[in-house]
């Protein structure tokens, strides 16, 4: 099992970049008193451990098969990669909605709001950089396929995860800016209060589409629908498998495990028809290397 070196790449883009932002938002927050900002700052602090998470979830999942899991660890990653998701919705998303509530209830004047402007301006370039670092990783996977399409499709929990975070970040982060900049124009707190509201309802909604996605994983979906395309092709195209009857796929973290049903040529002996499906395997692993486990059944129709 082997994790992709690009989305080890981008989960350490947004690391240091929400580490640093994290640091930056927080003194802003406390000179200040925006609560748009506070928000904020604990969203890049939940962001900073929800990768620490995500690493610690890839590094599990390339353990190797034993008595207790013989397929191995690889969808340990969905499990960490949800987690993240119920973080951001829960310390994030609610944490900011109940922050900006009370910030509804009881207005405060936001203090030296060039600081927070300063902070905020920062944190937009430096969630850019984290999220172009992402978009390397995505436009590698997507295929031709839209930015909706790849999220709805995708397998790779992790890098789904990064560019969800990445994008609410960013969209947080306009939206803080306007607020502090509305507040700080017309002196009225509200502004930034509500900013916080709003910051909350986009982290909780983008949360909740990154746990549905997740959660297919979670309950085993298969390959991504152009590779499941690809390799029946790859079968119905070999000169030895006479017809396909059935392909059977499961998403297992990096690793994909495989059942085949096809009708064979004939081969004129027991052995003949054994080393013709060796073959077949063999090659059928090197066009797809994700594929850890490969079974292949032999039969003459179609009876299930």
């Amino acid at each position: 099992m082997s994790a992709k070196p690009d989305s080890i790449r981008s989960i350490l883009f947004a690391l240091f970049a929400n580490l640093a932002i994290a640091i930056a938002k927080g003194v802003a927050a406390f000179v200040t008193g925006s609560g748009a900002m506070l928000a904020e700052a604990i969203h890049s602090l939940a962001d900073s451990c929800n990768q620490l998470l995500l690493l610690f979830g890839m590094k599990q999942s390339r353990r190797p098969p034993d008595k207790e899991y013989p397929l191995g660890y690889g969808k340990s990653i969905y499990f960490w990669s949800f987690l993240v998701a119920v973080i951001l919705f829960s310390l994030g998303g609610m944490f900011s909605i109940y922050e900006g509530a009370h910030k509804l209830a009881h207005p405060e004047p936001i203090t030296s709001p060039m600081i927070a402007i300063g902070v905020l301006i920062f944190a937009i370039i430096a969630e850019s950089i984290s999220l172009w670092g992402c978009m390397q990783a995505v436009n590698k996977e997507r295929m031709g396929r839209t930015l909706p399409t790849w999220f709805r499709e995708s397998r790779s929990s992790e890098l789904l995860v990064v560019f969800g975070e990445d994008l609410a970040a960013l969209l947080g982060l306009a939206l803080a800016l306007l607020a502090v900049l509305a507040s700080a124009v017309t002196g009225n707190p509200m502004y930034d209060a509500f900013g916080t509201v709003i910051i909350g309802v986009l982290l909780v909604g983008i949360a909740f589409l990154m746990a549905v996605e997740v959660k297919a994983l979670l309950i085993g979906q298969g390959v991504e629908p152009l590779v499941e395309e690809k390799m029946k092709a790859y079968l119905r195209d070999r000169p030895e498998v006479d017809h396909l009857y059935k392909l059977l796929t499961l998403q297992l973290g990096p690793d994909a495990m495989v059942a085949v049903k096809a009708r064979m040529r004939p081969t004129g002996s027991e052995d003949d028809l054994i080393n013709t499906i060796n073959h077949v395997e063999r090659i059928f692993r090197e066009t797809f290397p994700m594929t850890t486990w490969l079974f292949f059944e032999p039969d003459n129709a179609d009876d299930d």
